[in-house]
């Protein structure tokens, strides 16, 4: 039985992770986040020592490992920006990390982290894991086999939206998040990377506070893409609901709504068998969402996504679409 620590108890992300340890059978024996809204440990770990301060919970980590029961895997749910700070902790502990995706927000960030990892000895791994859903795993089976040289064309939607409290959160500064595209879109920009092969082309259309657009030419596939939280995107066929998931390739709709639930558990236990995504794996989505952040937009020009036209909306505190996006 492996000990774990998790760093961000609190967030949304965070019951995946504790179900993953449990379900794989494995202890969690420290957890912390500055806030402590975390009566969640209750149904996973009721017993896990916790922390509100980062320095008590590094000083009860070196206390375990005097005590010869040393940290095995730091797992990281934090926000975006201080993954990279959160791993160098993990592995200064002399433990594996599992990092919520993005595991970091620049090119850069991952590179200096390959330097940690050699010099550690200890690995880190991401969730990428729309690469284990079964639908995903077809499609990049069926492109797979595909004739040599054909280009598919594909369209990506996904709308998920959010209230006014995500523009208060570290999810609504982009400093923090990366922005949309970064904050929800990162992992589907990994799905075709993986899928599709090597970016040719990166355009961006629209970028605001609430949506991105743009178009992706990989070696496989020609993508139009849009990314939004404002709920007055949705289409009329999500009507009643708050998300909105779709991918066509050729026209043809790939059906992948279900099958999220256990993913999390999945990408745990291809780690703990010494598999899973590293840094690596992750670097294309990470170019890719970096260029999309401090690309200027085209406007409506070239190949758009159709949902690229609708009329941008105003931020809830004042501010207008177009504020400049300043490098991270």
């Amino acid at each position: 039985m492996n000990n774990f620590a998790l760093i961000g108890a609190a967030g949304y992300i965070a019951p995946r992770h504790l179900k993953a340890i449990r379900d794989t059978g494995h202890r969690l024996a420290a957890a912390y986040d500055p806030q402590d809204s975390v009566g969640v440990l209750d149904s996973y770990f009721p017993e896990t020592d916790f922390f509100t301060e980062f320095e008590r919970f590094d000083r009860h980590l070196e206390k375990l490992k005097r005590g010869g029961q040393a940290i095995d895997y730091v797992s990281i749910c934090s926000p975006n920006y201080l993954h990279d700070a959160h791993i160098r902790f993990g592995l200064r502990h002399g433990a594996d990390v599992i990092c919520e995706k993005p595991l970091v927000l620049n090119p850069w960030n991952a590179e200096s982290l390959k330097i940690n990892e050699l010099e550690s000895g200890k690995r880190i791994a991401t969730i990428l894991q729309l690469r284990l859903h079964p639908a995903i795993i077809e499609l990049k089976n069926k492109v797979a086999q595909s004739a040599s040289g054909k280009k598919h064309t594909v369209d990506l939607t996904y709308i998920t939206a959010r209230g006014n409290w995500y523009y208060t959160s570290w999810k609504g500064d982009i400093q923090k998040s990366g922005g949309i595209a970064t904050n929800i879109g990162i992992h589907f920009f990994d799905m075709l990377s993986w899928i599709f092969g090597e970016l040719q082309l990166n355009q961006v259309h629209v970028h605001t506070h609430d949506r991105a657009a743009g178009f992706l030419e990989f070696e496989k596939a020609q993508v139009r893409w849009f990314l939004s939280i404002n709920a007055d995107t949705l289409p009329p066929e999500a009507v009643g609901k708050r998300t909105f998931r779709a991918i066509s390739v050729d026209s043809e709709l790939v059906e992948f709504s279900e099958g999220f639930t256990d993913l999390h558990t999945l990408s745990y236990q291809s780690v703990l068998a010494g598999n899973g995504f590293g840094l690596d794996d992750a670097m294309p989505s990470i170019q890719m969402a970096h260029d999309i952040r401090n690309a200027a937009p085209l406007g409506l020009v070239g190949d758009f996504h159709p949902l690229a036209k609708l009329p941008l909306a105003k931020h809830p505190f004042g501010m207008y679409p177009g504020t400049p996006f300043r490098e991270i």
